[in-house]
């Protein structure tokens, strides 16, 4: 006989990207229905699916999504480094609209999809931990801190719990010399989310998303809690990578900070060439 889910509706904020429409089917297990929630269609639905079409700076509609959902995994928002308006709109004015639905319809745990560039400007020899300051590397890490600082109000004031997810470089293989030590595999990425579902307690906590590499450049003990246990690395296809790829400068922003190229860019709402 089938184990019944913990969940009974999920509800998964950016689901057409590319590591939403990996969870749609990864966390399946965990919960009877998922709502997926994202601008743009999302295809055919499985039985277990449901569809809710809206952007997230639209206040109403995101928090009508919330309803009667018993999670939250909040991967929606601008997917990376971009100008202010997009940034205001869908990553903190959405986050808000969503933390406001889960507050407003009774969520108790939010899995958020947080990044390394909320502490991209530490060095890569630090050797920080979950606990370390941020120090955000552009208006993308800067969304990033500011729904970390808003979930631990909401859990603080509301008692809505929190796993705010530091994922590093989750793609189908790494694709330079960086990604050997940040990379962080889709199956790991779904087994970290299930972790953060599925953990007894959470409370408001901060995790690093990266396997088990060999260059391992933060201490995520902090998160142990969660239960989390990579099973994938990146030295499958480290010898391919070295042998096409130059040795990079030590002393370039790219490669002395977490962060990486990021760390290289201007300001995204400068002109080009300003």
């Amino acid at each position: 006989m089938a184990a019944t889910p913990p969940y009974d509706r999920i509800l998964l904020t950016g689901a057409a990207g590319r590591l939403g429409s990996r969870l749609r089917h990864g966390l399946a297990p965990l919960a009877r229905r998922i709502r997926l929630a994202d601008r743009d269609a999302m295809g055919p639905l499985a039985d277990n699916e449901e569809e809710a079409i809206f952007d997230l700076a639209d206040m109403e509609a995101t928090i009508a999504a919330t309803k009667d959902c018993d999670a939250i995994v909040h991967f929606g928002g601008a997917p990376m480094e971009t100008g202010w308006q997009t940034i205001l709109d869908s990553s903190i004015r959405g986050s808000y609209h969503v933390y406001e639905g889960a507050r407003k319809h009774g969520v108790r745990r939010v899995v958020y999809a947080s990044s390394v560039h909320a502490i991209g400007y530490h060095e890569l020899e630090a050797q920080i931990g979950v606990d370390a300051p941020v120090r955000p590397d552009g208006l993308y890490g800067v969304s990033k801190t500011f729904v970390e600082s808003l979930s631990r109000l909401y859990w603080d004031k509301f008692g809505i719990e929190t796993a705010c997810l530091r994922i590093f470089s989750s793609f189908p293989e790494p694709a330079d010399r960086r990604m050997l030590w940040s990379y962080l595999s889709f199956d790991d990425c779904v087994r970290l989310v299930a972790a953060a579902l599925t953990a007894p307690r959470v409370g408001h906590s901060i995790s690093f998303g990266i396997s088990d590499n060999r260059l391992k450049p933060v201490d995520n003990s902090g998160a142990g809690h969660l239960g989390f246990v990579p099973q994938d690395n990146s030295e499958p296809f480290r010898e391919a990578i070295e042998a096409r790829t130059l040795l990079p400068d030590p002393k370039a922003p790219a490669t002395r900070y977490l962060g990486g190229w990021f760390c290289e860019l201007g300001h995204p709402d400068d002109p080009p060439g300003g």
